[in-house]
């Protein structure tokens, strides 16, 4: 079980450091779960980038789905850091962006299509094995 603060390192150009502003930040875990790295070369092809890594670079933190507005998915508890007078980047930076999206109109909102077509951020099992 991993428990406490770990760092993670952030990579840049992504939204995960868009949000933080740093290249390493301190995050609090308490889970028995990891991401299976037999599975990362097949998912990163598939749109899945991977944004934030324990210091040794094996064990995946932080993920985020290529084309699109924010995705962001994470290891940790950011509720643990936050305060109501003081958000986590995180949370802060979903709301920003989330409004940010609203005030730039329809054109710019994210609409599920209704074809056949695959999109980028959908995986299926067959697809990664």
């Amino acid at each position: 079980m991993r428990l406490g603060a770990y760092l993670c390192e952030i990579k840049r150009n992504t939204l995960t450091y868009e949000a933080y502003g740093a290249d390493e930040v301190s995050e609090r875990h308490r889970h028995r779960y990891e991401f299976n790295n037999k599975y990362r070369e097949a998912f990163t092809k598939k749109g899945l980038k991977i944004s934030g890594v324990y210091q040794n670079g094996k064990l995946v933190e932080i993920v985020e789905l290529e084309n699109h507005p924010w995705f962001i998915a994470c290891q940790f508890h950011p509720e643990f850091k936050s305060k109501p007078d003081k958000p986590h980047p995180l949370f802060k930076n979903f709301v920003a962006k989330s409004l940010e999206l609203k005030r730039s109109g329809p054109k710019n909102q994210v609409v599920e299509k209704k074809s056949e077509e695959k999109q980028p951020h959908v995986f299926e099992a067959s697809s990664i094995e």
